[in-house]
């Protein structure tokens, strides 16, 4: 069964200087509650990283469950965030579901950003890790 809530918060960030871009959205607007947060570096990955299949997109939820590469699609389509992830991952997550969906409650900029930022997260590292679908 699909999981789903209201994200009230979305946004996205680049810091050039410390090597990462990142965009999420939160079920409540100071972030808290249910959320997921995309990561990725912006420099090409280093070597361990490549050692350790740390070099593409990262997700993290909430309690702090963590996977590499395990986002297998995402699409933005009347008002909601969908996610599907690959189901090796869900125990690592702490998910149940390989599907999640977020209805996106957030300001209109700040969903924009989060696509934006989004898009380059899940296009960086190496190809057989980026998604089957992006449509953001």
């Amino acid at each position: 069964m699909t999981y789903r809530f209201t994200a009230r918060a979305a946004g996205g960030e680049e810091a050039f200087d410390e090597d990462y871009r990142q965009a999420g959205v939160a079920e409540f607007e100071d972030g808290s509650g249910f959320n997921l947060l995309f990561m990725s570096g912006i420099e090409e990955a280093e070597e361990q990283d490549v050692d350790l299949a740390m070099d593409t997109h990262c997700l993290v939820t909430a309690d702090q469950g963590t996977a590499y590469g395990c986002v297998r699609e995402v699409a933005v389509r009347d008002g909601t965030l969908r996610v599907v992830l690959d189901p090796a991952a869900l125990e690592d997550l702490g998910l149940d579901d390989p599907v999640i969906e977020a209805v996106l409650d957030a300001p209109e900029a700040d969903v924009n950003r989060m696509r934006d930022v989004l898009r380059r997260i899940l296009a960086y590292g190496r190809a057989d890790a980026r998604p089957a679908l992006v449509d953001l």
